[in-house]
């Protein structure tokens, strides 16, 4: 049997260092980290490459349980998946496994909880913004593309879905850039 340890932050200045020596310390032979949202599967590279990985009589190891995700759908699927493969998944706070049919409705439970701790913290997240606007504090996130960038671009004859699509942004964000310009913010392309 081989553990495999998982450890996850949601932000760049959050630490990993306090999860990766728990799973080292309960035994995990293998412990991939990453960086990201725990709100879906998707963007998570190590996670996938520990699901493709994982045989029968594995086990995947976490900290907690919101760290593998915060979806109970996710976490479900999760647990699916590992059941079909023969493995199993260990939670190291509280201490519960999926091995036994007591552990899966623990999971069940636990992801339940931290699915309602996600719409919490959304919950909390938009107070704190709309509290922020209400000061004036909050100008939303910094433009990571340039509005004159994008006008150059269509100036030139790219259409709006090749602007998107070449600078890596919404076409919404290629419409807010064009507003006022001369009716080109129609939605049409």
């Amino acid at each position: 049997m081989t553990r495999i340890g998982y450890a996850r932050v949601s932000t760049s200045d959050q630490a990993l260092d306090i999860q990766i020596a728990r799973l080292k310390a309960a035994a995990c032979d293998i412990v991939r980290s990453e960086t990201g949202s725990g709100s879906s599967r998707s963007g998570r590279t190590e996670l996938e490459t520990i699901m493709e990985f994982l045989r029968a009589d594995d086990e995947l190891v976490v900290v907690r349980l919101d760290r593998l995700g915060r979806s109970t759908r996710d976490v479900l699927n999760l647990v699916h998946e590992l059941a079909e493969r023969g493995a199993s998944l260990r939670v190291l706070e509280p201490e519960v496994t999926t091995a036994g049919s007591m552990g899966r409705m623990m999971i069940t439970i636990l992801g339940m909880v931290a699915d309602m701790e996600l719409t919490f913290i959304k919950d909390r997240q938009r107070a704190g913004i709309e509290a922020a606007k209400a000061e004036g504090a909050y100008k939303g996130r910094k433009k990571n593309i340039d509005d004159d960038e994008i006008r150059r671009r269509i100036a030139a004859g790219t259409s709006k879905a090749d602007v998107a699509r070449d600078l890596k942004i919404s076409r919404m964000t290629v419409y807010r850039a064009l507003e006022g310009q001369d009716g080109q913010s129609e939605v049409s392309d």
